[in-house]
């Protein structure tokens, strides 16, 4: 067609007839999807997607639709055109998506909350995008942690929310004891459940799809899925986890995202800068076992706040650190 061209990431679009335009609107929904694992790549997104719906049709649906209506959003409102094509409004809304269909009964109300949840992603995408622009901090995806965790607190008072009873059971954390045994059955599931679980996919065929995709689109950001997946498995092994958490991928998921944020994202590839991944890494299911708990009271499900805080906190601090310094002008 012209003015349309497939590139290494998607398609390349010019011109504004509506078939190019309608091309570059999946295209940005596709890239929205890769970039849950940052990712600006529609094969990569694809792969994303191919792998929900196998496991899960309804859920692929729920990403898409998520992502769609985000982006939609944000060029209703007029936000800027790169960050639209990027997909870097469409993500948020992916992951709201999915996560209330994860949590909420797929009844027609739903879905009406769905598209409602994810327009409200893209107004707070673009809230922090202007609040953390002194910082220089990315907003991640704290805009999906803080809608979806409202909605979720709105079904306390909205008796037509119908919840799926996978939310946690409120109540005071109770003392944790070590539960099952961990083999090497449960290390190589564990490893491809801690990747599909950025998406709540707990499924090894998805796992494998998911790093299929990131393989595709970086090397990298392949090899530290994995290793943040292994290493948040590990940590949580060492420290007592129950068996079939480690084996879900619960452990894992948060320190994928930290493992590629920080090894590939906001720091120059280099050893320096994958020791630190590696300590983020380490760091990170601490994180997800006290925002577990401590949401536990309120019935909350801690989703991706814990690699959001990691993050957050890892890439202000190396501004202090001399070494890092050359590394972020790098990545800018």
């Amino acid at each position: 067609m012209k003015g349309v061209r497939l590139c290494a990431n998607g398609f390349e679009v010019h011109g504004e007839d509506p078939l190019a335009s309608l091309l570059a609107f999946l295209d940005s929904i596709l890239r929205g999807t890769g970039q849950v694992m940052f990712q600006n790549n529609s094969y990569t997104g694809l792969l994303f997607l191919i792998g929900i719906a196998y496991n899960s049709w309804l859920f692929a649906l729920a990403v898409t639709l998520g992502t769609a209506v985000s982006t939609l959003t944000a060029m209703a409102m007029g936000a800027d055109r790169i960050l639209v094509r990027s997909g870097m409004f469409g993500f948020n809304g992916g992951l709201v998506g999915i996560a209330l269909l994860y949590f909420l009964q797929p009844v027609p109300l739903t879905w009406a909350c769905l598209i409602l949840a994810a327009a409200c992603s893209t107004i707070v995408m673009g809230a922090m995008l202007a609040a953390f622009d002194m910082w220089k901090l990315p907003a991640l995806t704290a805009p999906f942690v803080f809608v979806s965790l409202c909605f979720f607190l709105a079904t306390a008072r909205f008796g037509r929310m119908e919840l799926t009873g996978l939310l946690p059971t409120a109540g005071l954390p109770k003392t944790a004891v070590v539960e099952g045994v961990v083999d090497a059955s449960t290390i190589a599931q564990g490893l491809l459940n801690g990747i599909g679980q950025v998406f709540f996919q707990e499924n090894l065929v998805t796992g494998a799809l998911f790093a299929a995709g990131l393989l595709i689109a970086s090397r990298v950001a392949f090899a530290a899925a994995l290793a943040g997946s292994l290493g948040g498995l590990l940590v949580a092994w060492g420290m007592g986890a129950a068996e079939p958490a480690i084996r879900a991928g619960a452990f894992g998921f948060n320190s994928v995202l930290v493992g590629i944020a920080l090894s590939s994202v906001f720091l120059a590839p280099n050893r320096t800068a994958i020791g630190y991944a590696t300590f983020g890494v380490v760091v990170t299911p601490f994180v997800v076992a006290a925002l577990a708990a401590a949401l536990e009271p309120l019935g909350l499900p801690a989703l991706t706040l814990p690699f959001v805080l990691v993050t957050w906190v890892f890439v202000l601090a190396c501004r202090q650190f001399e070494r890092f310094r050359g590394d972020q002008e790098a990545s800018a």
